[in-house]
């Protein structure tokens, strides 16, 4: 009858109703919670996406600036030396360093530095020491290094048999011996050397004397070894300004 169908109707009805609001409660008991987790995974990704990116902009910067680049972790057991982008581990402590004094400036323009061998450390510190009154520098076990007038000369130990060996050639008369160093000094510290010299005994190779008598190159010089060979000229021109002066030299 019309009633009966209604009822059926409304019973079915009512029926769709109850099964939508029983699939709406298992939505909201078991969807909602992991959609609020998968969200969670995403914002939370995304942030390490954006620390990742920083570090790498940081990295690249200093990349870009010459300063090798390290992790953060290792950063913190480092610190910046001498206000530049070097990084230096904070353990090793740059502000010590070995007592000095100095007891020779260098000479005036651009210093010449010699370097020979020697027999003996302890010979050389006598003669360039106290015989020619040269101030010693930084030295170790195997060299020293003195001033020679502002100049910087280095004694390096070869060992013991060494000698050096002489060749000669004549100049004006005089037959001088090679390899020869030396300075070119003024007229009155040639002759107060000269004497130094002869006081501690030190033999002359050849005396000194007056060379190129009234030739542009008029000049005082003396020669003589240090205990190892080593030859040594020390001159003065009677004219300084003709040092270099040229021309050709008769023999």
């Amino acid at each position: 009858s019309p009633q009966c169908i209604v009822t059926r109707e409304t019973h079915s009805v009512s029926t769709s109703v109850a099964f939508f609001l029983f699939s709406l409660r298992l939505v909201m008991k078991f969807m909602i919670p992991s959609t609020m987790m998968i969200a969670s995974s995403i914002r939370a990704s995304a942030a390490c996406s954006s620390i990742a990116r920083s570090a790498g902009a940081h990295n690249a910067r200093l990349v870009g600036s010459g300063t090798p680049t390290t992790s953060s972790s290792t950063l913190l057991g480092l610190r910046l030396r001498g206000g530049g982008d070097d990084v230096t581990p904070s353990s090793k402590d740059f502000s010590s360093s070995p007592e000095y004094v100095k007891l020779a400036n260098p000479a005036p323009g651009s210093p010449f530095h010699y370097a020979f061998p020697v027999h003996s450390l302890d010979a050389a510190k006598q003669f360039y020491g106290d015989v020619l009154g040269c101030a010693q520098g930084r030295s170790s076990e195997k060299w020293q290094d003195y001033s020679l007038h502002g100049h910087q000369i280095v004694c390096h130990w070869v060992g013991n048999e060494y000698r050096c060996v002489d060749y000669y050639n004549p100049v004006d008369g005089d037959e001088v011996p090679v390899p020869h160093a030396g300075l070119a000094l003024t007229v009155g510290e040639f002759h107060a050397l000269a004497e130094r010299v002869k006081k501690a005994g030190v033999h002359f190779i050849i005396e000194p004397h007056l060379r190129f008598k009234g030739m542009p190159g008029e000049q005082w010089t003396m020669f003589f070894k240090d205990p190892s060979g080593n030859n040594l000229e020390f001159k003065a021109m009677t004219k300084v300004e003709n040092l270099f002066a040229k021309y050709n030299v008769v023999d």
